[in-house]
């Protein structure tokens, strides 16, 4: 289903991302923690996508699969990153012929090992670049749905790690949706306030597409590095990092998953009552913690039965 539709009919989206497990015993695990969360009904799944052949075919396997068993549409993600123009060409034409309706197109990061890699030489050196060649294969009618793909991009509450000024980046973003994105998923944030701004500075920008809330709880210590390393540099709140604190003291890693959870849910309940577009949970291919958080919102609040009038 296109993603327009799926906004069409959801005052409120709710949807999940995996990443591509790499042996056959993540896999298992990963279609069990699906098979858990297809019960919440969520409005749609995205799928991670790995630079330079890294989890690619994983990527486009899983995608298949999950349009295959599900009725849960499933969003590729896809980068311009070490790519050939007739390479992004053959996956368009792949997830077309499998009925894939949308696309999450993003810049990327370069692969492990090729730190230096030089963008200029990639046929698409920026998202947006990406956007219009998506656009021009859409226009082609390639894809079954005559709209062809629907098209997010991500977006930055805290701030794009590689644009210090926040006016360029705004200019940046509008330049994406102007390109033809349909929608716009922000980066993970533990601070709403953050989020409220960045709607705000994207309502003055011009930019009137849905803008879907990235989520994601802490679960243990460990986690919190590499989350900040997941979203480019995100920014802990000091009274979520004193409640972590005294939870790791008190009770080790399940007392640090409750208070990540708590404060998830607060930050949910939150963003409804604020009218936000979508929820968009990173999961980290578990279950557990977002059907907690699902289950504390409760059944009035919750995202995905939230229909539009």
């Amino acid at each position: 289903m296109h993603i327009t539709d799926l906004f069409a009919t959801h005052a409120t989206t709710f949807s999940l991302e995996f990443f591509p497990p790499r042996t056959p015993e993540a896999s298992d695990r990963l279609h069990q923690t699906i098979a858990d969360l297809v019960t919440l009904k969520p409005t749609f799944v995205s799928v991670t996508y790995g630079a330079d052949g890294s989890t690619r075919q994983l990527t486009h396997d899983l995608v298949v699969r999950l349009m295959a068993s599900s009725a849960v549409p499933a969003v590729p993600h896809l980068t311009c990153v070490c790519h050939t123009r007739e390479q992004i060409d053959q996956i368009l034409e792949h997830y077309a012929a499998h009925g894939v309706g949308n696309l999450l197109a993003l810049a990327g990061d370069p692969p492990r090992g090729m730190l230096n890699h030089s963008r200029p030489r990639d046929a698409f050196a920026h998202a947006i670049d990406l956007v219009r060649f998506i656009r021009e294969f859409n226009a082609s009618g390639r894809h079954p749905d005559r709209r062809g793909f629907g098209i997010g991009v991500a977006g930055f509450p805290e701030g794009h790690p590689a644009t210090p000024n926040r006016l360029i980046e705004l200019d940046h973003l509008k330049a994406k949706v102007d390109a033809g994105a349909d929608y716009i998923c922000t980066q993970l944030f533990f601070d709403n306030h953050e989020f409220i701004d960045f709607r705000e500075r994207c309502d003055l920008a011009g930019i009137n597409v849905p803008i879907i809330a990235g989520i994601m709880p802490v679960t243990s210590v460990s986690t919190l590095s590499r989350m900040a390393e997941l979203a480019g540099g995100t920014r802990y709140p000091a009274p979520l990092l004193r409640a972590i604190k005294q939870a790791s003291s008190q009770g080790g890693d399940g007392a640090v998953a409750q208070v990540g959870i708590e404060w998830a849910t607060r930050q949910c309940t939150d963003l409804l009552r604020q009218q936000v577009r979508g929820i968009h949970f990173y999961t980290l291919n578990q279950s557990d913690a977002t059907k907690r958080i699902y289950t504390n919102l409760g059944t009035a609040a919750r995202p995905s039965l939230a229909k539009a009038s």
